[in-house]
């Protein structure tokens, strides 16, 4: 079903729409995932998954409930852990490798005009 080799930036940069990943590689119940981020995010939360984001090229910061953000540079990678509300934000165009568990929903807790289901994200 998938190639056992990706490049992940190239994978990323291919993408023709902001926010919508692309599955690109499956690891036991994991999920490897590319996007392209540009602007900001729904406010969601995954109440039984952590996300982790790995930056690919740009910057991306990832705000919290509680008024922090963590910034990330190309190259970083953070773990938003289950069930705590965050918003990712790219003021420039970004790109990103996730790690979720394939039960993972795209906004979380929430449906908005951006959801895209798993069967999407696989296609």
């Amino acid at each position: 079903m998938f190639e056992t080799t990706v490049d992940l930036p190239a994978a990323a940069a291919a993408l023709e729409e902001h926010w919508s990943p692309k599955v690109v590689a499956r690891v036991n119940d994991q999920y490897v995932k590319v996007a392209k981020l540009l602007g900001r995010f729904a406010w969601h939360s995954h109440e039984w998954e952590d996300e982790l984001f790995l930056v690919l090229r740009g910057h991306l910061k990832i705000e919290y409930e509680d008024g922090k953000a963590v910034e990330l540079p190309a190259g970083s990678i953070h773990v938003v852990p289950r069930g705590v509300l965050h918003s990712p934000v790219a003021d420039e165009e970004c790109l990103v490798a996730l790690v979720e568990t394939v039960t993972t929903k795209h906004t979380g807790d929430v449906e908005t005009p951006l959801t895209k289901s798993i069967e999407a994200q696989l296609a």
